[in-house]
């Protein structure tokens, strides 16, 4: 039994082994950081105690005899390339955008061209001087009077104005 809890000691141990930290550094403040990642591009050389895979602390290379031994540095990761199938799908989502705008474009021109034309026909029929009647709100035929003519044809002209160019 007592060799089986050896055992189960040992393998605890030794999975355990990849979690404990493998870089130290000093942070801006003063205090030790122990981390399985690098440290932030902004912390020195100088403040990196202990590299991952090192085994000495606070040296960043060790001179034996006339062989100079450096320690590894920190992986800088290299800028990433642009990946040609993504710019490609990117593009095509782009053009697939594009000619929805236009088609919406398109439509709302053709609204606006349809909505001039019957502002046209309206001012048309105030300018001809034909008496013009409304349904009021209890369903009675009404005359519209010079005034309330007038101010149609001024909002009409003024709608002209803004959106039929």
């Amino acid at each position: 039994m007592n060799y089986l809890t050896r055992i189960c000691f040992i393998i605890a141990c030794l999975v355990a082994l990849p979690s404990v930290a493998q870089w130290v550094w000093v942070d801006h403040d003063g205090r030790k950081v122990f981390s399985d990642r690098a440290p932030p591009l902004d912390v020195p050389d100088k403040d990196i105690l202990k590299r991952h895979g090192a085994t000495r602390l606070n040296t960043d290379s060790q001179v034996t005899g006339n062989t100079e031994v450096s320690l590894p540095q920190p992986a800088v990761s290299k800028p990433l390339g642009l990946d040609p199938k993504l710019a490609e799908r990117k593009a095509k989502a782009d053009q697939a955008e594009a000619a929805k705008r236009q088609a919406e474009d398109a439509k709302v021109a053709q609204a606006k061209a349809e909505n001039c034309a019957r502002i046209k026909l309206a001012q048309v029929s105030l300018q001809s001087g034909s008496r013009i009647s409304r349904m009021n709100l209890q369903g009675e035929k009404e005359f519209m009077t010079d005034a309330e003519r007038s101010a149609e044809l001024t909002r009409i002209n003024n709608i002209m104005a803004s959106d039929c160019r």
